[in-house]
């Protein structure tokens, strides 16, 4: 572990969760990381810290409750406006820790949760990469999740998971799988909130996402009222950053310096 490195479980609006966080340049942004509906610090692997020292930038990487060594969820059922709720914890979050020249990285859920908080609490956010982001509900999304909910029945799925989330894993799975295929949450979406955010975006997108189409890409940045740029990767799927790791890693570097 580095010096200026906290791991530890924290308090916020009621939830314990797990945070890893490296503080070790004054001054310096923090880069956020904001995992999948699946993911978790662990599941990151390396990735969040070649970015933070290809940029020297701190890094502040957590689980959500539910998710990796933070406390359970009381429940699977979740509001429509969950997302929503987490963008409210991690505004808490960077608020307890003293953040305030966040750049967020969001993954898929993650991603909608940055874009989220970079709209309802800009003055903590200086910059938002989102990869994989929803904005709205699309059939691709829902026959991506449907194939998962077989997958989980029908392979080790819950196996390879539970080595990551612990006895969790079929809360979170349900959480996931039957919040968004639930009729009401067709409903969602965020795009009347793009327009709220005003610093420097960059949006990351396999053009071959199984879980999201371009129109997730175009509409955000078309929508957003700061400067926005998309890095769009051929043949690449919904987790650019472990299917092509250099590609997103430089594009994302790239941006980080630009600022």
């Amino acid at each position: 572990m580095h010096q200026n490195t906290i791991e530890t479980q924290l308090s916020i609006n009621g939830k314990t969760l797990y945070i890893y966080f490296q503080n070790k340049y004054p001054d310096k942004p923090t880069l956020v990381f904001l995992h999948d509906s699946l993911g978790c610090v662990q599941l990151w692997r390396d990735f969040p810290e070649k970015l933070a020292e290809a940029t020297q930038c701190n890094l502040l990487i957590y689980d959500r409750l539910g998710y990796g060594k933070s406390d359970p969820m009381p429940t699977y059922e979740r509001p429509v406006a969950y997302l929503e709720e987490e963008a409210t914890v991690l505004n808490e979050l960077l608020a307890h820790l003293e953040i305030d020249q966040a750049i967020l990285f969001g993954h898929s859920d993650g991603g909608s949760i940055a874009l989220i908080t970079a709209s309802n609490y800009p003055k903590r956010v200086k910059a938002v990469i989102c990869e994989a982001a929803h904005i709205f509900v699309e059939e691709v999304t829902l026959k991506g999740i449907r194939e998962a909910m077989e997958a989980y029945t029908t392979t080790d799925l819950a196996v390879r998971l539970q080595k990551y989330h612990g006895d969790k894993v079929d809360m979170l799975f349900k959480a996931w799988t039957l919040t968004w295929t639930r009729a009401d949450f067709r409903s969602w979406n965020i795009e009347k909130l793009l327009p709220g955010i005003n610093c420097p975006l960059l949006f990351i997108q396999g053009e071959a996402d199984e879980y999201g189409t371009l129109k997730q890409v175009y509409k955000t940045i078309d929508s957003v009222s700061g400067r926005a740029e998309h890095y769009l990767i051929p043949e690449i799927g919904h987790t650019p950053h472990k299917e092509a790791p250099e590609l997103t890693l430089d594009a994302a570097k790239h941006f980080i310096v630009a600022l």
